[in-house]
């Protein structure tokens, strides 16, 4: 029998960045030459296959690193916590 395991998610944390930064989507649209449908679609961590090319795009026009817009969550434990104790 096997078991299914829990590798955690990635979620794409772009509008949190955006916010943070107070950059507007529209400038973040016609930098990285978005539709601002797809560049929403990001932004509400609505992408279930993420485009490289779309993603290096993002990353040039904030000069960031793909780090500072996508977050790694670890999966949950049996105490209900992830990894590094959070919950």
């Amino acid at each position: 029998m096997s078991t299914t395991i829990e590798y955690g998610y990635f979620e794409i944390v772009l509008e949190e960045y955006l916010k943070k930064r107070n950059i507007s989507k529209n400038t973040i649209a016609e930098k990285a030459n978005l539709q601002r449908t797809q560049l929403n679609s990001y932004c509400k961590n609505k992408i279930k296959r993420p485009d490289f090319d779309v993603l290096a795009r993002i990353c040039f026009a904030l000069n960031c690193e793909l780090s500072d817009i996508i977050r790694y969550v670890k999966p949950i434990n049996s105490l209900g916590e992830n990894e590094d104790g959070r919950k």
